[in-house]
């Protein structure tokens, strides 16, 4: 279960990460803005941490970290690989949403990157 102290302790590590990119894209010459608008936001950013910590629990971080890459290869399965990985991301996110409802926000923007579709007629 996801504690309030250990949500805070993971947004606070979050607004950290953010902090540093923004400082870094900052000091490049980028532009704030299109900084803020490219960047993922302190739950987003928390969202992230606590799919890879479900994947790692499950024994499952290597595995989907090369489906990943191999979602964006050349290769005729690449497809494939990237609609497995992106189901399976899409279950851990709904998972995610359901432990802490105050992340659900966050759960949906990282999920719209993701390509998953549900079958509209299932009687096929």
């Amino acid at each position: 279960m996801l504690t309030s102290e250990r949500l805070a302790q993971l947004r606070n590590f979050a607004t950290i990460e953010r902090t540093a990119i923004l400082e870094y894209r900052g000091r490049e010459g980028e532009d704030p803005l299109t900084t803020l608008s490219e960047i993922p936001s302190v739950d987003e950013f928390v969202v992230f941490e606590l799919r890879s910590e479900l994947l790692e629990e499950r024994g499952q971080l290597a595995e989907f970290s090369l489906a990943r890459l191999a979602g964006h290869g050349s290769t005729d399965e690449a497809a494939e690989h990237k609609r497995n990985a992106d189901h399976v991301e899409f279950e851990l996110l709904r998972e995610i949403a359901s432990a802490c409802p105050e992340l659900t926000p966050a759960v949906w923007l990282v999920a719209n990157a993701l390509d998953v579709h549900t079958p509209t007629d299932l009687s096929d």
